[in-house]
């Protein structure tokens, strides 16, 4: 396949990253291929970014988005990256089918990577072909695009397009490509590559930039480098307590998969769950569980201390001095998750005021719905609609309990709770609905606008696209997206698409 070609400019770039030294990445183009076909633009992306989506959207904007063309401006990198993967640490990844075309400011100030997924092999690819299926491109488009209108931070999709070739993996699949859009690709995984090599050098240049680039604030303070990891904890912190309100298994959270941004990234086997059991897993490679729904704060600290680990080099002045900073921030992390998700759990529920006994009575709820293999997103939407109807539809949500008594006992004294709350009804209903989302990106719905996309049939997959972009309307015409899968429609496993 020929090298491809520069064309006109349909980006504005700024290349930070590519700017650092050559170790940090392997320069090289994406790999043109044979026909590339338009897919779908994300035109309010598109627009936020200050691009034109009918520019991206022509032939010669479907051949930059392909990889076949670069445009002007762009210094196409594949990212070096090491990563502990379920527990077992590998010195070097890196991008293996990803190229990092550049860098926009966005009309909100916001500087984000333009990335394409799916372009081609690179030195990182090992023994992969660097290629994506339509499968897990479209799945990825549509789950961070669901995740961003929830109101979770996320990586972006800009646009899918087919590649006119095909890729193997367990059967012959449509080529595709994902132009992703991040405010960085930066992971914990990127200091963990220079920190075992002890480039210490590196790990400094590259905390440097992060703080540049996320968290400038760090450089006001005493130990900046601290700063940089508090920040980080508190992010990741309130991101995964977002996940658990939601629903949301990431399903591969491995050091290379977790952004130092905070952003949900690398949506591989994620899934959200319909019926709430606190074990749940869908990752085909997941066999132990070890990430499962429940475990995901766990990880969370755990990843985040190999994080403190790599940067110990610029922690303190002395090894001693740096462990006692990496520990103390580290520490932090369990009370800062637990307070995110309490405060979101609140106001799942209804609840304003902090109460005392707020974990204990969430907690009940949780198990009560575990205990009665109740639909997590369900039972949380239909309670919003109770907030102003005392007593009167309780079975509304009860129907949705093995044992209904279960329920009524706990809204007994959920009602008790509510008394000491000063909003309306109206008010708190209101409230409710904007936390508890009607749609999520429900696995059978996915999974049929996937398998339309395989006879390029992309109707499914836009509906879909159109319901989840506004998650908590509950408009009765899309009452099926809102519905929990037959037990036919179950899906028992989702796949990582490499």
């Amino acid at each position: 396949m020929n090298a491809p070609e520069r064309n006109t400019a349909f980006f504005t770039f700024d290349n930070s990253y590519a700017r650092l030294p050559e170790r940090f990445f392997a320069r090289l183009p994406p790999t043109a291929v044979k026909a590339p076909r338009l897919v779908r633009i994300n035109e309010a992306l598109a627009r936020h970014l200050n691009l034109d989506p009918d520019a991206l959207a022509s032939e010669e904007g479907v051949a930059v988005l392909s990889g076949s063309r670069i445009p002007d401006g762009a210094d196409p990198i594949a990212m070096a990256y090491a990563g502990h993967q379920f527990g077992t640490f590998v010195p070097q990844l890196g991008d293996g089918r990803a190229i990092l075309l550049g860098e926009v400011i966005g009309r909100d100030g916001v500087r984000r990577d333009i990335q394409l997924k799916g372009s081609g092999r690179t030195p990182f690819s090992r023994m992969g072909d660097g290629r994506a299926g339509i499968g897990p491109v479209l799945r990825e488009y549509i789950v961070s695009e669901g995740m961003a209108a929830l109101g979770i931070p996320t990586t972006r999709a800009l646009a899918a397009v087919t590649t006119g070739e095909p890729v193997m993996r367990e059967a012959i699949l449509p080529g595709a490509v994902l132009t992703r859009v991040a405010r960085s690709h930066i992971r914990v995984g990127t200091f963990q590559y220079f920190s075992v090599r002890k480039d210490h050098d590196a790990v400094r240049a590259l905390a440097d930039h992060v703080i540049a680039r996320h968290y400038p604030e760090a450089r006001e303070t005493e130990n900046r480098y601290r700063a940089l990891l508090d920040a980080v904890v508190t992010k990741q912190a309130a991101l995964v307590a977002q996940w658990l309100n939601v629903g949301f298994i990431h399903g591969v959270m491995n050091t290379d998969n977790m952004s130092i941004a905070g952003e949900t990234i690398d949506y591989g086997p994620c899934a959200f769950m319909d019926t709430y059991h606190s074990g749940t897993v869908f990752s085909s490679i997941d066999h132990m569980g070890r990430y499962a729904y429940g475990n995901q704060p766990g990880i969370a600290h755990w990843n985040l201390s190999r994080l403190a680990q790599a940067m110990l080099s610029i922690l303190g002045d002395d090894e001693e001095a740096a462990i006692a900073e990496a520990q103390a921030s580290i520490d932090a992390f369990p009370d800062l998750f637990e307070a995110a998700w309490l405060d979101g759990l609140r106001a799942k529920l209804g609840f304003e005021k902090a109460g005392s006994i707020d974990f204990d009575f969430a907690k009940d709820f949780l198990e009560r719905m575990a205990d009665n293999e109740a639909d997590f997103t369900l039972v949380f939407r239909r309670l919003s609609m109770l907030a102003n109807e005392p007593g009167q539809a309780d079975e509304s949500v009860s129907e949705l309990f093995n044992k209904p008594a279960d329920f009524h006992d706990w809204a007994k004294a959920w009602r008790k709770r509510l008394n000491h709350e000063m909003s309306t009804e109206c008010t708190r209903q209101a409230a409710m609905k904007a936390v508890n989302p009607a749609y999520i990106p429900r696995n059978h719905l996915v999974e049929e606008a996937l398998q339309s996309a395989h006879r390029d049939d992309y109707e499914p997959f836009e509906d879909l696209l159109a319901v989840l972009a506004r998650p908590y309307d509950g408009e009765q015409a899309f009452e099926r997206y809102a519905k929990p899968p037959r037990p036919d429609q179950v899906v028992h496993q989702t796949f990582c698409g490499t």
